[in-house]
C-alpha cells in the first residue's frame, strides 16, 4: 500500500510514497503529512476470523492487511515487545466500570503511557530500516508528556538513530520529567524548553520541513525523522487496540459482533482518535467516536460549531497536562479524508497565517456525523476520579475527561469504550488531592498517599526514578533549540 500526501503535491515530493518512505521522512509537500492512499476491509469478516486472536495475531493481521513493505522478522520482532507489558497474554486490559461503560487501558508498558503501545513496536521498526539503509537518522521528538518517554525508552541504544526530545518545562507532571531527565544512553538528548507544547511541536514542525537544518544534517550523514504522531508510523499501531477492545466486548458478550459502540477518546493531538476513525471507516461498528478534552478545548469548538479559532487563546494549564494543546496535528488527516488535498491545503493554511480557519455547514455536518465532542474542567474531573475511585476504580485525571463526554455526547444508549491513556502514578497530586483534599503535594508524597488510601504498591518502575540521578539538565529558550540539536550530534 503507498501512501500520498494531505496538502496535494509540490513537484519535488514522489507523487506516492511507500510506508517506509513516509515513516523515514513524515513531512509532505507544503508542511503535509502522510496519508494510506486507501483503506483495507477490516469488517465483520475480518473480525470473526479475529474474534479469538491475541493482540500480536491481531495486530500482525491489521498490519499485514496494509501490505506495509517491512519484513515479517521485524514485525514479529516489533510485536514481541508486547511481551515485556503487564500482562504478556493480554497487554491491553478491558475493565468494565459501569454497565454501558469500559475503559481500555493503554498504560500497562513500560512508561505506563499509552504511547507505548505505539512507540514499542516504531522503535524497532525504524531502527531496523536505518540499519537495512545502512543510514543513520536524527529521530525528533516534541512532547506534552508522554510522548517523550515512550520515545526515548523505545530509541535509547537502537543502532543507526539518535533521539532529540523536546519537552515544555514546567509543563509536564514531575514523574514524566523525570522519565525524561533521568535517561542517560549517549543516542539521546533531552531539552526543555522555556513555553508550551505547541512552542515544542511548532519547533519540530519547522525543523522538519527546514532546508537549511537538513542541509547541516547532510554534512553529517544525517537524516530527518519523528516520533510524534505526524508519523503515520505511530498512527499504524494505534488504531490495532480499538480493535481489539471491541472484540473484547464481543468475547464477554457484552455486546454480540455487529452491534455499534461509541469510542470515547482523551484527545490532545488526535492521534488516538484518528486511530479509532480510522478503524470505523475500515469496518469497526461504531456510532460514534466522543472527543474529550480538557480546558484547552479546541477540539470542541471545532466539532461542534466548525471554528478553530486559536486567535485569542493561549495554553492554559490544567490537571491534564498532556491535552494541554492547542494545535491538533492529526485532525489535518480528517480533513483529508472527508474534504481532500485542497481544501485541505487551504484550511492548514489559513490556520498557519490567521490562526483561524471555518468549515462551511456541510463540512461541519459531515464532521457530526462521525464525533462528537465536550470539554472537562478541573474541577469536574476530580470529582469524576472521586466518584470512580468510590467504585472501586483508580483512574488519572486524563481518562476523567472521558467520563463527561460520555455523561453528554452520547445520544444513544449503546456499550462505550473509554480509553485510559496513563496510569496513576504519573499525575499523583491531582489524584491525591481528588481523594483525600490535600494541596500541594509532591509527586513523592502524592504517591504515597494514594498508595495507603487505595491499599497498593507504588509501581517500582516509578518509585526508582525518585532516586536516579539527573542525566539531562539542559533548559533553553526555543531560538536556541536548532544550535543545541547540532551541538549534540
Amino acid at each position: 500500500m503507498n501512501f500520498i500526501e494531505t496538502r496535494g503535491n509540490d513537484g519535488e515530493h514522489p507523487l506516492e510514497a511507500t510506508f517506509s518512505s513516509a515513516i523515514l521522512a513524515p513531512i509532505a509537500s507544503f508542511g503535509g503529512i502522510y496519508v494510506p492512499k486507501t483503506l483495507p476491509d477490516l469488517g465483520l469478516s475480518f473480525l470473526q476470523t479475529h474474534l479469538n486472536s491475541n493482540y500480536k495475531t491481531l495486530a500482525k493481521a491489521v498490519l499485514n492487511a496494509f501490505e506495509i513493505d517491512i519484513d515479517a522478522t521485524v514485525i514479529d520482532e516489533a510485536l514481541s515487545l508486547y511481551d515485556q507489558f503487564d500482562d504478556n497474554t493480554n497487554p491491553v486490559p478491558l475493565v468494565k466500570v459501569k454497565d454501558d461503560l469500559y475503559i481500555s487501558e493503554l498504560y500497562h508498558g513500560p512508561t505506563r503511557a499509552f504511547k507505548d503501545m505505539a512507540l514499542q513496536p516504531f522503535g524497532v521498526v525504524l531502527s531496523s530500516l536505518a540499519q537495512q539503509r545502512n543510514e543513520h537518522y536524527l529521530i525528533m521528538a516534541a512532547t506534552s508528556g508522554d510522548t517523550g518517554p515512550a520515545a526515548l525508552e523505545t530509541f535509547k541504544n537502537r543502532a543507526n538513530v539518535q533521539v532529540a526530545c523536546l519537552y515544555p518545562d514546567g509543563g509536564t507532571s514531575d514523574v514524566q520529567r523525570l522519565q525524561m531527565v533521568t535517561e542517560d544512553a549517549k543516542n539521546l538528548k533531552v531539552i526543555g524548553i522555556h513555553g508550551d507544547f505547541d512552542d515544542a511541536q511548532n519547533a519540530l514542525k519547522r525543523l522538519l520541513g527546514s532546508a537549511t537544518f537538513k542541509a547541516k544534517l547532510k554534512e553529517k550523514n544525517i537524516h530527518l525523522s519523528a516520533a510524534n504522531s505526524v508519523n503515520f508510523g505511530r498512527i499504524i499501531f494505534q488504531l490495532i487496540y480499538h480493535i481489539y477492545s471491541y472484540l473484547e466486548l464481543v468475547r464477554t458478550q457484552a455486546i454480540k459482533l455487529g452491534d455499534k459502540v461509541y469510542l470515547d477518546v482523551p484527545s490532545g493531538n488526535f492521534g488516538n482518535a484518528l486511530g479509532g476513525y480510522y478503524a470505523m471507516k475500515m469496518g469497526l461498528p461504531v456510532e460514534k467516536i466522543l472527543i474529550a478534552s480538557n480546558k484547552n478545548n479546541v477540539l470542541t469548538q471545532l466539532i461542534k460549531f466548525g471554528q478553530y479559532d486559536l486567535r485569542d487563546m493561549s495554553v492554559i494549564s490544567t490537571s491534564s497536562p498532556a491535552m494541554d494543546i492547542l494545535k491538533s496535528s492529526n485532525v489535518e488527516r480528517i480533513l483529508f479524508d472527508l474534504f481532500g488535498s485542497e481544501r485541505t491545503k487551504e484550511l492548514m493554511a489559513q490556520l498557519d497565517n490567521d490562526n483561524h480557519y471555518e468549515l462551511s455547514a456541510t463540512e461541519l455536518a459531515e464532521i457530526q456525523t462521525m464525533f462528537a465532542a465536550d470539554f472537562c474542567e478541573d474541577k469536574e474531573g476530580k470529582e469524576y476520579i472521586k466518584e470512580a475511585f468510590e467504585n472501586n476504580y483508580l483512574m488519572d485525571p486524563h481518562t476523567a475527561t472521558c467520563f463527561k463526554a460520555y455523561d453528554t455526547c452520547r445520544d444513544k444508549p449503546l456499550i462505550t469504550i473509554a480509553y485510559s491513556t496513563a496510569e496513576w502514578t504519573k499525575f499523583s497530586p491531582t489524584i491525591a488531592n481528588a481523594l483525600t483534599g490535600e494541596q500541594d503535594a509532591n509527586d513523592s508524597d502524592a504517591l504515597e498517599s494514594i498508595a495507603k488510601e487505595a491499599n497498593i504498591n507504588i509501581p517500582a518502575i516509578i518509585n526508582d526514578l525518585f532516586s536516579k540521578e539527573i542525566a539531562q539538565s539542559t533548559i533553553i529558550d526555543k531560538q536556541d533549540i536548532e544550535q543545541e540539536i547540532l551541538n549534540f550530534l
